[in-house]
């Protein structure tokens, strides 16, 4: 019969305790569940992949001997306590593993059934020194072997000890582990309480972006700047939701009208001409029905006011606030902040000084500056109102009547800038009388 020794030496014990461990995602073990439902102590084998060792003496080195059989080997009569047990490995990667991991050596075992015995000797003397140091005699040994072998119950082969009657009695005092079945049943409820507080927490924090109640399927399919107004007027955006689509068309007419009159355009004989289109629900004339011609439109147009105005502020809220409930994970940590467009993509910026863009000269091609930031915005930088403006009335000729009204009074808002609380106040009252 071969027989390997993958250990033969003395080791290090603490609190009287060393384990056989083999799943390399293990956190340790536990005492009482290690000896679960068990008759014999010594040897705790009701944790899957793992064995609880207990030896006599409390902290030191004992002699310590791990063989791994093909057969199971003959009992020498001259150990004085002896357990067996039955094993599995849950990995390739078993070892034995001193008290908080201080040392380990590798067992190199199958994934397969073993049968596990535990003999020793000496566990009386070595409980009653409680501590060995390295140049006293040694007090207790300790043997443990596997061989290939079905499962089996734990039994008790021999008993000698008062240390290791206390370990068996500690053994049948266990209630017992839970089953197979048991268990998948437990980790499905767990599993499913995991799943419920994450969907309860996503839908605690869509409450939250979206003002305090949940979207409608039609507010979260919607493009545009929906999230733009939201920021400003979360009841605004689900009342103009809520509207019928007349309601929602007049809405964004309502919006891209106070837009250009803010701006200074409604005097210009082509802003007019696409507001009576809005108006009479036909499609934008020229230059409307080319968004490039129609921003060329605004920067060679002589007529164009220079009216400018600070950027609108959404104002603050509080920060999310998860479900309280018990399971449920710590808040997330907020994003890094995304680029912020300061208005509209094509907006002109205007610097604090008052400098404006050089005007494009004939044959040039038209410039659009666009300010990107990471953060808030410097707050002193001010706003071309007719290019805040401009898209109003291109949005409120989206074919969602819905996207259409957000996107024309978000528009809006940024012309306003920071008076936009006006702007917001008659969208509300029109909104309702319509």
């Amino acid at each position: 019969m071969r027989v390997r020794r993958p250990v033969e030496d003395v080791v290090h014990v603490h609190y009287g305790q060393i384990y056989v461990e083999s799943d390399p995602g293990g956190f340790g073990l536990d005492l009482q569940k290690s000896f679960a439902g068990q008759s014999a102590g010594l040897c705790g084998a009701a944790v899957p992949g793992a064995l609880w060792l207990s030896t006599g003496l409390h902290t030191g080195g004992v002699a310590f001997t791990v063989e791994v059989h093909d057969h199971a080997p003959p009992l020498d009569p001259a150990w004085e306590d002896v357990v067996e047990v039955s094993f599995r490995p849950v990995s390739a990667a078993s070892a034995l593993v001193q008290w908080a991991g201080e040392a380990s050596w590798a067992l190199d075992l199958e994934e397969t059934d073993y049968r596990v015995r535990y003999c020793a000797q000496g566990m009386d003397e070595a409980h009653r020194q409680d501590t060995r140091l390295d140049d006293e005699p040694q007090l207790d040994r300790y043997l443990l072997q596997f061989w290939p072998a079905p499962p089996a119950p734990d039994r008790i082969l021999k008993q000698t000890s008062a240390a290791a009657g206390y370990w068996h009695d500690y053994a049948r005092c266990q209630p017992a582990p839970p089953t197979a079945a048991e268990r998948a049943e437990a980790e499905r409820q767990a599993r499913l309480a995991q799943e419920k507080a994450e969907q309860e927490r996503r839908l605690a924090h869509e409450r939250w972006q979206w003002g305090g109640r949940q979207p409608s399927h039609a507010l979260r399919e919607v493009g545009g700047n929906v999230r733009g107004l939201l920021a400003f007027d979360p009841d605004l955006v689900h009342a103009i939701d809520a509207a019928t689509p007349q309601v929602q068309r007049a809405t964004a007419l309502l919006a891209a009208r106070h837009a250009c009159e803010a701006a200074g355009l409604t005097d210009l004989d082509w802003i007019a001409a696409g507001l009576t289109a809005l108006a009479e629900g036909r499609p934008l004339p020229p230059p409307f029905d080319d968004s490039a011609q129609a921003w060329r439109a605004l920067e060679t147009d002589p007529r164009v006011p220079d009216r400018t105005v600070g950027r609108a502020v959404p104002p603050g809220r509080p920060p999310f606030e998860p479900p309280t409930r018990s399971g449920t994970h710590a808040p997330a940590s907020e994003p890094m902040p995304l680029p912020r467009v300061a208005g509209p993509a094509v907006a002109q910026v205007v610097p604090a000084d008052g400098a404006a863009p050089p005007a494009p000269q004939s044959g040039e091609a038209v410039p659009y500056a666009v300010l990107v930031t990471f953060g808030e915005p410097d707050p002193s930088l001010r706003m071309s109102q007719p290019h805040m403006a401009l898209p109003a009335l291109l949005a409120a000729a989206e074919a969602d009547p819905l996207q259409a009204a957000l996107d024309a009074v978000y528009a809006a808002v940024a012309t306003y800038g920071e008076d936009y609380r006006t702007l917001l106040e008659e969208i509300r009252s029109a909104c309702q009388r319509m």
